[in-house]
């Protein structure tokens, strides 16, 4: 596996840190390049993240992660949305770019607030990947089902592929049916037994980190080949 470290232009004046991975050899998943944000209170570095990513790369795909403006410079406080759209679309036009392309489908993945910008983004047409695919959508904020972030994801026209966990306070998995049952495109759901927000599972649980990746990632390659 190739991995390379590069710089993002997000503004004239700003740019944010990427990390590129492809396989050592293309084969026919090159022809699939996937760019993950990462939510709030992490970047890309994330174990979640970086797990699925070097994954699929070992699969042939093309990942590039990337840090959010605001992360960039060590902060906690997220930037305001449009600034995180930029930076979503700064990274899609810079994986579009390289001359090296190998790829002729761009999926766009995020993890909790990467997830929810991307969403949104995709809703407004201020991105256009292929598909979309969310490690834990945050539905609803902690003990607040009664206040539901869907209403942009009616106008999402692109297939989604869901990634929760069953002890994630931020999605009640009742809800998400029933956000489902309404939802006109093509949508999957695949469930991560005993996996909190972020797929940790309880000290009890005899699964380990790269289990649940490895879950993810065989689903996502299934997915991503139908």
């Amino acid at each position: 596996m190739k991995i390379e470290t590069v710089s993002i232009p997000v503004n004239p004046d700003e740019s944010v840190s990427g990390i590129l991975a492809a396989p050592d050899t293309l084969n026919h998943n090159s022809s699939t390049a996937l760019v993950f944000a990462h939510g709030m209170a992490n970047d890309m570095h994330h174990p979640s993240i970086v797990g699925v990513a070097e994954g699929l790369a070992k699969l042939g795909f093309i990942t590039l992660r990337f840090n959010f403006p605001y992360r960039e410079k060590g902060r906690k406080s997220p930037d305001p949305e449009p600034k995180l759209i930029k930076a979503w679309q700064s990274a899609l036009t810079f994986l579009q770019d390289r001359p090296d392309k190998a790829w002729n489908t761009l999926v766009a993945v995020g993890k909790s607030l990467g997830a929810r910008i991307a969403s949104k983004a995709v809703a407004n047409n201020a991105i256009t990947p292929d598909r979309l695919i969310f490690l834990g959508y945050p539905l609803h904020a902690p003990g607040r089902k009664d206040s539901p972030r869907d209403a942009h994801l009616y106008e999402i026209t692109v297939p989604m592929l869901f990634f929760e966990g069953t002890r994630d306070p931020f999605c009640d998995l009742g809800l998400l049916q029933r956000v489902f049952n309404r939802l006109t495109f093509p949508r999957d759901l695949e469930i991560i037994e005993n996996g909190d927000h972020s797929f940790n599972l309880p000290k009890s649980d005899p699964r380990r980190d790269k289990d649940v990746h490895e879950q993810i990632v065989k689903k996502c390659q299934i997915w991503l080949q139908q």
